[in-house]
């Protein structure tokens, strides 16, 4: 029956190594707070045990899940302390009696809530002291305060040491201020949150975290799968070797583009001419006299043979860049982040020039894929 699978526990994603993690700094813990509350506890470790059962709960959650909320410092001193003192209060009120025990776990987590410090481990605390009939409240220092201080202690050493943050930051719900726009993911899972209403054994800020890495992974396995052919613009402005830098320079100008491949007869590229190449050529490192170089140099001189650059050809980048229409798009995002590409002619059967990819195709693509994923 359906129902019947809520009973089935979901698997644990965690590795080998990470569970001999856990399982050597739970039994390296306990050995460590064992040892220094026998030798350490004096007479109260001779009249009462010098290590109570609730630590090791607090174990499993201080060194298994170290970056819970219930695992942290706080919660394991203060809530196993606290709730120890409210069964020993029970005991000294109604007694080794079930109304006690009731009232004693009852009462832990209601204090515990209180004070930001619920701990599992802290109801069996108050439920050991009914069960013990403990009415002294010095218990509640030695072993369990004792005993608390010092896992913690340890947890903090191994954790750090074998790669795990602890304790582990628990950041608050940042409050906006007036006028200012939080961010759709924040606000979401702030509003999602406020609705679910139960206690999450996770941090807010580690769940924002997974959730944005889940979506980060979403959108870059929609975009593995674009295509340069998918987003390329396809109604491409080419220019030939011997097109004068006049009606080059024209070209750009009018159709307010930054870049023009340069193809022979059969549309194969030869070459681009780019605003940096008018710049190289027009010598316009300096910007003295810049309009007067720039109008130098695409002037047409009317002579057969002259000293300045009279066609496309004698200025265009000839080490062109090119991609497959084919290809994936998640290759070549590196080139426009970090090599300082803003074009990239698409080739496709026989080589020929079929699309250009630009900046703007690049983040219209990433834009979309994200708003894929959220949606």
């Amino acid at each position: 029956m359906p129902w019947l699978r809520a009973f089935w526990p979901a698997p644990v994603r965690v590795d080998a190594g990470e569970r001999l993690r856990a399982v050597l700094g739970a039994a390296i813990g306990i050995l460590i707070t064992g040892l220094v509350c026998h030798f350490v506890g004096g007479d109260a470790a001779r009249a009462w045990p010098w290590l109570v059962a609730p630590m090791g709960a607090s174990a499993v959650l201080v060194f298994a899940v170290p970056a819970s909320p219930m695992a942290q410092p706080w919660a394991v001193i203060v809530g196993n302390t606290l709730s120890a003192l409210v069964g020993i209060a029970c005991v000294n009120a109604l007694g080794h009696t079930e109304a006690a025990a009731a009232l004693a776990v009852g009462g832990a987590i209601g204090v515990m809530f209180i004070t930001r410090s619920l701990h599992p481990p802290g109801g069996a605390s108050a439920l050991l002291m009914v069960l013990t009939s403990v009415s002294d409240p010095r218990f509640a220092l030695v072993p369990v305060l004792l005993n608390s201080v010092l896992l913690v202690s340890a947890g903090i050493v191994f954790n750090n040491a074998s790669g795990r943050r602890y304790p582990h930051a628990q950041l608050a719900t940042a409050k906006a201020e007036p006028g200012a726009k939080q961010g759709a993911t924040e606000a979401d899972l702030d509003a999602v949150l406020a609705r679910y209403n139960q206690v999450l054994d996770i941090s807010r800020d580690d769940l924002e975290a997974l959730i944005q890495q889940t979506q980060a992974m979403g959108v870059q396995r929609k975009l593995a799968e674009v295509r340069c052919r998918d987003i390329m613009s396809r109604e491409v402005v080419t220019v030939e070797f011997g097109t004068s830098l006049e009606d080059a320079w024209a070209l750009l100008r009018e159709r307010k583009i930054k870049a023009l491949p340069v193809v022979d007869r059969v549309y194969r590229i030869v070459g681009i001419l780019t605003l940096a190449d008018f710049m190289r050529a027009a010598e316009l490192d300096l910007h003295e006299g810049f309009d007067v170089k720039l109008r130098e140099l695409i002037r047409r001189t009317g002579k057969t043979h002259s000293d300045k650059p009279e066609v496309v050809g004698q200025i265009m980048t000839r080490r062109v860049r090119v991609a497959s229409e084919h290809r994936s798009l998640m290759e070549l995002v590196p080139l426009f982040g970090s090599t300082g590409h803003h074009h990239i002619p698409i080739i496709g059967e026989g080589e020929r020039l079929v699309g250009i990819l630009t900046q703007s195709d690049v983040v219209a693509a990433l834009s979309a894929g994200e708003g894929r994923s959220a949606a």
